[in-house]
């Protein structure tokens, strides 16, 4: 793997674990959370569009190859 997916890979676990408390669904800091994490998780998915544009089955050739 690469240094850019590596760090976006942490930010987005990193913002996984510190999600709210299923509580406060409908509080502004789950709001806030739920907006920022979309926008990595769009990062995330973009970075891999770009890096592996195959189709689903020839992804895992290109990952074993990276590797």
């Amino acid at each position: 793997m690469d240094k850019q997916f590596c760090e976006k890979l942490r930010q987005l676990l990193s913002e996984v674990q510190g999600a709210p408390y299923p509580a406060a669904v409908n509080s502004e800091l789950y709001n806030i959370w739920y907006e920022h994490i979309q926008r990595t998780a769009i990062d995330c998915f973009e970075y891999l569009n770009e890096k592996f544009p195959q189709e689903p089955e020839d992804i895992s050739r290109t990952l074993e190859r990276s590797l």
